[in-house]
């Protein structure tokens, strides 16, 4: 009997210790696929810990982050408070569910939430600057002037706290004290592109257009990707009359995202303006098809339609807006002469006199009502005083609704700018920020990329192609660095392969591609563990399976990748590149490495290891470009430039139209003093399609 027991609890222990690793690698694996933004994988993973063991606060907290960068922001609140159930102690499930509790206009509990993790961690800096935003948001200025006061006291050097105080004060009606704090903002950190872009609004609305327009062009140099800038820009050129420099800047808008409704919406105003007529009506179009509601754009819609004779099109575009603006007396008059040119005199009579009666009350000071429609209530607007009237004849902001302002250039709205701000601290990953300067990032073996940029390259290999037409593995492989988060759909795809190739192994143990497809399934799905054993496993079966040990490389650097990120708190997880004068006595802060310890000296043994891989690659295929690129990439890591130069220069040689590889070659000659040529290498890169090389660029030639 006591050998039954004692056998039971054995296996009662065991099992308990394989259920413990199980859900610690799972989660763990999660944790991979946050970090990598694979957001939809990142929480499958989860629900299995959490269904495991949902006693844990951990999962329900990782599950809430990966729920905010997907805007589920109900569902963060909800997988927050669960967490906070089984753990009260943990800050930054606090800060989390702030921010989407303030994504939900839940003001009131965002600030309880941050109060709470100031308790917890204090003096916190992004949840002091998301409480000054909340007690922005709900209009509370006295309580936000505060928050702000303890943000910039802590943080004197944070440009941050000053263009938040300065949008206060800009929404206050306070230019001065406004223009005050983006100025301090701009001293502190001068380039930092948003400091320019807000202090251009102040001295666009001030009038001071030729300063607005200088501060947007350095905001646009600093960062050429940020298409708030080019908008801003376009309006700031129209109200100086250069319409063809307007016109240019929301077609850039347009070719970097042909979804911008703003951009298309201007842009439409202004083909309209030119006599630009149907392809004014294109650009409304496009507005409409995304924003079925949008009915300034029907409006417009209409009157190009009547301009190119088409009046059943305005009729059909006219009657949309009325059915909205009952009493929009100027669409009863544009319609009452788009159904006479149809012959319809008893319609175009009816609009006809619906206007006048209209007309007749405004006249008389009568009390226009206003009937409720589908975006709820709609306006007539009254005639604004001589002030205002200067003030908002230029602009309106995308949520303004009023039926009258259909002519006017839209900007974007303030409540969406501070959004962004707040939630810019836990959303995405921290080398998207525009803070430091980063490499081109390695390339990798994979079955999926990002739509390509404007300009950008289709890279290839002969290898790689002969790898294809053999038809090893199930998808044909890319060569890119521009990875993307799968889909749900494709995320069970590569499940059930990883399935299909284990049956298959278990029938040939010794074939190496059936190992290599199953490698790059765990890859794919952020098992690095897993996908390592498989591509040692291919090695080991066939020493000369370069490709195998190209990705084995590729995924050893990304597990170091992300366990750097959790030795420091905070800290940016990409490669970052000092730019100095070379002297390697110099302390290199701003590099965002952590202290050397133990587990760091751990990680440069890995380091050589992933090195070794890129060398046998080289051996086995000196023409393989990538590997010399993406050692260059494992030198910068370990601030050896001059190695890392020599690396970037070997891909070059070999393939002269290498962009990235002139874009990292020119970041290590900067950091090594090398000025003059850095700057070329990167004046080359830029030419061959990475613009922020520009930026840069910029930067070293202004001091």
């Amino acid at each position: 009997m006591q050998k039954t027991v004692f056998f039971l609890l054995f296996q009662l222990c065991a099992w308990t210790l394989t259920a413990q690793v199980n859900t610690d690698r799972v989660l763990a694996v999660g944790r991979n696929a946050l970090y990598f933004e694979d957001y939809v994988l990142s929480i499958q993973y989860f629900n299995q810990v959490i269904r495991a063991k949902p006693w844990l606060a951990e999962p329900y907290f990782y599950r809430a982050v990966a729920k905010l960068n997907l805007d589920d922001f109900q569902g963060a609140e909800d997988d927050c408070s669960l967490c906070l159930e089984r753990n009260p102690f943990l800050s930054q499930a606090y800060y989390a569910r702030g921010i989407a509790r303030q994504s939900l206009e839940k003001y009131d509990a965002a600030i309880r939430d941050y109060q709470r993790g100031l308790e917890l961690r204090p003096g916190d800096r992004s949840m002091l600057a998301n409480q000054a935003i909340a007690y922005l948001q709900k209009k509370d200025y006295t309580d936000a002037e505060k928050a702000f006061e303890e943000l910039i006291t802590a943080y004197p050097k944070l440009s941050l706290g000053y263009l938040t105080r300065g949008a206060m004060y800009l929404e206050k009606g306070d230019t001065t004290l406004a223009l005050n704090d983006y100025n301090k903002a701009i001293e502190i950190d001068p380039y930092y592109a948003p400091c320019y872009g807000n202090r251009a609004i102040i001295l666009y609305q001030t009038n001071r257009l030729e300063e607005a327009l200088a501060d947007l062009n350095e905001a646009i140099r600093l960062n050429t990707r940020e298409g708030g800038y080019y908008i801003n820009r376009g309006l700031v050129r129209y109200q100086l009359n250069d319409l063809r420099g307007a016109m240019a800047d929301y077609d850039q808008v347009i070719s970097m995202d042909s979804r911008n409704l703003i951009a298309r919406f201007n842009r439409g105003l202004l083909r309209f303006q030119v006599g630009d007529n149907n392809r004014a009506i294109e650009d409304f179009s496009v507005v409409l098809e995304m924003e079925p509601d949008n009915y300034m754009a029907y409006y417009n819609r209409a009157l190009l339609n009547f301009e190119v004779g088409d009046y059943h099109a305005a009729v059909s575009d006219l009657d949309v807006v009325l059915n909205q603006y009952p009493e929009f007396l100027p669409g009863y008059y544009n319609r009452s002469e788009a159904k006479r040119k149809l012959n319809d005199n008893a319609g175009a009579d009816r609009d006809y006199w619906t206007a006048f009666e209209l007309e007749e009350k405004k006249r008389k000071g009568q009390p226009l009502t206003v009937s409720s429609g589908q975006s709820g209530t709609a306006a007539v607007s009254a005639q604004p005083s001589p002030d205002e009237q200067v003030e908002e004849e230029k602009t309106r902001e995308r949520s303004d609704r009023d039926i009258d302002k259909f002519n006017r250039l839209v900007v974007y709205d303030r409540e969406e700018e501070q959004k962004q701000q707040y939630q810019s601290e836990i959303r995405g990953r921290v080398q998207d920020r525009n803070i430091r300067i980063d490499i081109e990032p390695s390339f990798v073996l994979s079955y999926y990329e990002k739509n390509l940029p404007l300009g950008g390259s289709v890279h290839y290999d002969k290898m790689v192609e002969a790898f294809n037409s053999h038809m090893t593995v199930s998808w044909k492989i890319l060569i890119t660095n521009q990875e993307i988060a799968l889909t749900e759909e494709q995320i069970a795809v590569h499940f059930e392969s990883i399935n299909e190739y284990s049956a298959k192994i278990e029938l040939e143990p010794d074939n190496a591609d059936y190992y290599f497809g199953r490698a790059m399934d765990f890859m794919l799905v952020q098992d690095f563990a897993e996908a390592l054993r498989n591509f040692d496993r291919v090695i080991e079966i066939d020493p000369f399976y370069t490709l195998a040990y190209f990705n084995r490389a590729v995924v050893r650097y990304k597990q170091i990748d992300y366990e750097r990120s959790q030795l420091t708190y905070g800290e940016p997880n990409t490669v970052n590149i000092q730019i100095g004068n070379g002297n390697k006595s110099q302390s290199s802060p701003s590099t965002g490495f952590p202290s050397r310890e133990p587990r760091e000296e751990r990680k440069l043994n890995e380091n050589e290891f992933i090195i070794r891989d890129y060398n046998m690659v080289i051996q086995q295929n000196p023409g393989f470009v990538y590997s010399y690129y993406n050692r260059g990439n494992i030198r910068c890591a370990q601030r050896d430039y001059r190695a890392a130069i020599l690396d970037y220069s070997e891909a070059i040689q070999r393939y002269p139209e290498f962009a990235e590889a002139y874009f990292n070659r020119g970041l290590a000659r900067l950091s090594t003093g090398d000025t003059n040529r850095g700057i070329a290498d990167l004046s080359k890169a830029g030419e061959l399609g990475i613009v922020n090389a520009y930026s840069i660029i910029k930067r070293m030639t202004v001091n």
